[in-house]
C-alpha cells in the first residue's frame, strides 16, 4: 500500500491535508444535497445561508463567507442561472444588491430542513465529541492567519534543519560512501584513502581523532568530516564531503564550523588540510573559515596524496590573499 504522504509529513502539509479533508466532506455533502432534491452544490450553501438572513452586496458576501470576491461573483452567477438569487442595482450605482428569489427562499428552507441537520449530526459523529474543540481550534488559526499570514510566519521561523552527530560504528558505511563518491567523481581512490575509509575507527578514532557527521532533516546523513591526529598536537582536517542532495542547505559550512570547534577543544596545532586546486568551491569555503595557503605544511605533509597540490593551515588571524597585510 502506498504511504499517505500528507499524513506522514504532518504540519508541513497541513493546508493540503485540510483541503483534501474538505473535498471529501463536501463530496458527501453534495450527495446529501442531491438526495434532498436541491440543484445546488456545497459551495453554494454558505451563500444561501448568508442571503437567507438579508440581501447583501458582493463585497459584503465575500466578507461574510471569507472567500475571494471573484469566487463569490462566480457562485452568485451560478445561482442566478438557477433562478435562486436575483441581482439589483444599489442606490449608489457602484454595487449590486444580491437577494434570494422566491425559489431561492424555498431552497434555503428545504436545506435547513433536510440537509443541514443531517450534515451536522454526521460531523458530530465524525468528531466523536470533539466538535466544539475542533471548531475553536479552526477559529483560532483563522484569527492568527488574519494577523500574520503563513508566509510571514515562515520567514521568521528558524527550524533545526541541520544536526551534528558523533562517529559510531553504524555510521562507518556513510563515512565511506560520502567520501568515496566525491573523490571518485574528481580523482581516484588512493591507497591512503582506502585504508582510512575502510576502517575509520582504526585510523582516525582510536589514535585520538574525531569524525563528525551532519544530518539534514528529511534527507538523513548528508556529510562527514574527520580530524586525523598526525602528531602530538597536529591534526589534519580530512575526508570532508557533502552529498549533492544537500546543496543549498549550507551543510558544508555547518559541518566545518562544528569540526573547527572540536579541533579547538583538542588543542590542534597545527590544524591543516591537503587538497587540490580542482576543489575550488572547497578551497573558497576553507579560506572563509580561516585556512591559509602554507608552503611549510605542503613540504611536511603534502606527499601523502598524489592529488595534493594545495596545503592550508588554520590561521584565522592571518591576512587572507584578498586582504594583504599593510604592515
Amino acid at each position: 500500500m502506498t504511504d499517505d504522504v500528507l499524513r506522514a509529513l504532518g504540519p508541513v502539509f497541513l493546508g493540503s491535508r485540510l483541503k483534501r479533508l474538505g473535498e471529501r466532506m463536501q463530496a458527501g455533502a453534495a450527495r446529501v444535497i442531491s438526495g434532498a432534491g436541491l440543484p445546488v452544490q456545497p459551495v453554494h450553501m454558505p451563500l444561501l445561508a448568508a442571503l437567507d438572513a438579508q440581501p447583501m452586496s458582493i463585497n459584503a458576501l465575500a466578507s461574510a463567507i471569507g472567500i475571494s470576491q471573484p469566487g463569490v461573483t462566480r457562485a452568485v452567477a451560478q445561482l442566478v442561472d438557477l433562478g435562486l438569487v436575483q441581482s439589483a442595482q444599489c442606490q449608489d450605482q457602484r454595487q449590486r444588491m444580491i437577494s434570494l428569489s422566491d425559489t431561492g427562499r424555498a431552497a434555503a428552507a428545504r436545506a435547513k430542513l433536510l440537509v443541514w441537520p443531517k450534515v451536522e449530526q454526521a460531523v458530530h459523529a465524525l468528531c466523536d465529541g470533539h466538535t466544539d474543540a475542533l471548531l475553536d481550534m479552526i477559529a483560532a488559526i483563522e484569527t492568527a492567519l488574519a494577523v500574520s499570514p503563513l508566509d510571514e510566519r515562515a520567514a521568521l521561523a528558524q527550524p533545526d534543519v541541520l544536526q551534528i552527530h558523533e562517529f559510531s560504528d553504524d555510521l562507518a558505511g556513510a563515512f565511506h560512501d560520502i567520501n568515496a563518491a566525491w573523490i571518485e567523481s574528481m580523482f581516484h581512490l588512493e591507497d591512503t584513502d582506502r585504508e582510512v575509509l575502510s576502517n575509520p575507527r582504526k585510523h582516525i578514532i582510536d589514535p585520538g581523532g574525531t569524525i563528525l557527521f551532519v544530518e539534514a532533516k528529511g534527507l538523513g546523513i548528508v556529510g562527514a568530516c574527520a580530524l586525523q591526529k598526525t602528531g602530538e598536537t597536529s591534526f589534519e582536517l580530512t575526508k570532508m564531503g557533502v552529498l549533492s542532495a544537500a546543496r543549498g542547505l549550507k551543510a558544508g559550512e555547518f559541518l566545518l564550523d562544528a569540526i573547527l570547534q572540536r579541533a579547538s577543544a583538542l588543542g590542534a596545532s597545527p590544524l591543516y588540510l591537503l587538497t587540490s586546486k580542482r576543489c575550488e568551491a572547497a578551497i573558497h569555503l576553507y579560506s572563509k573559515a580561516g585556512f591559509r595557503h602554507d608552503a611549510e605544511i605542503m613540504a611536511l605533509y603534502g606527499v601523502r596524496y598524489a592529488r595534493c597540490d594545495v596545503a592550508m593551515r588554520f590561521a584565522p588571524d592571518a591576512p587572507s590573499p584578498q586582504q594583504p597585510s599593510t604592515a
